[in-house]
């Protein structure tokens, strides 16, 4: 077990750490690999490499597999479970997936697409009554058993009557490489309900202007359907708990409040 401390995170100093230090296995919240793959990774010595905390996302994923040859697993958990879903090792890791229930759960997938965990497993809290927990996050269950995250059931939203998933589309955004960070979240309109906002870190050299807003537009344009473009961009820092984890409660609530500082299409 190697720990590094430090005051404030900056990538080029863990990449220092991993390049100089025998580090074997990386455990690092999607925060940490997002900024990471922003610096030139090198040859460092890992073997193993995981993600905890949120859904990673696929493109972050492909980064780290051409640079370092080895595949980022991720999983899913709660404060009241212990690990719940995961890639485990020689598990084929399908990119996006957070992988298949481990042992001990019994998941089911609602109308609704809110994972449930079904009976008593060990691994969940007492307190809860009942042989059904409901988690509060959507997923997509594919044939082969592997949950995909959508989002936080109070995350997913509508538009001119179609399901939005954030994550799809902050993936898609990761896309562009003006794009370091991302968080979309619902923003009224009057014709379609509400459409999807994207608030924005930019990556190193892209400057927050109009140029830079109707670039990331076109990409969205070619890369997404219609129902699903992002119509708002607002380039700001994003609010994070001490983990890490991106506080769209309070982005929504900003949103919702009509602090625009935008650019639209």
């Amino acid at each position: 077990m190697f720990v590094y401390s430090y005051s404030r995170f900056k990538a080029e100093n863990v990449l220092r750490v991993l390049r100089e230090k025998p580090v074997t296995t990386l455990c690092a919240p999607p925060t940490v690999w997002r900024m990471l793959v922003q610096d030139p990774l090198g040859k460092v010595g890992l073997r193993g490499a995981l993600s905890a905390g949120e859904p990673l996302n696929p493109e972050v994923m492909t980064k780290v597999q051409t640079a370092w040859g080895i595949t980022v697993r991720d999983g899913y958990g709660q404060t009241e479970t212990t690990a719940m879903i995961g890639n485990s090792p020689g598990q084929v890791v399908k990119p996006g997936a957070a992988g298949r229930a481990l042992p001990g759960y019994r998941l089911e997938c609602g109308d609704d697409g809110e994972v449930c965990v079904a009976g008593r497993p060990v691994g969940l809290s007492p307190g809860f009554g009942g042989n059904l927990y409901r988690t509060g996050d959507v997923m997509s269950r594919d044939a082969d058993g592997y949950f995909t995250f959508v989002g936080r059931a109070d995350d997913v939203f509508k538009s001119s009557d179609y399901r939005i998933s954030p994550f799809e589309l902050e993936s898609v955004l990761l896309g562009h490489p003006a794009v370091a960070e991302a968080a979309v979240v619902p923003c009224p309109d009057e014709l379609r309900g509400c459409v999807p906002k994207a608030y924005i870190v930019l990556a190193a050299g892209w400057p927050a202007c109009a140029n830079t807003a109707r670039a990331i537009f076109d990409f969205m344009r070619a890369s997404c359907a219609p129902y699903k473009r992002v119509r708002r961009i607002e380039f700001a820092e994003l609010p994070k708990t001490v983990s890490g984890k991106i506080r769209r409660a309070e982005l929504r609530m900003r949103t919702a409040d009509g602090e625009y500082r935008e650019d639209r299409i």
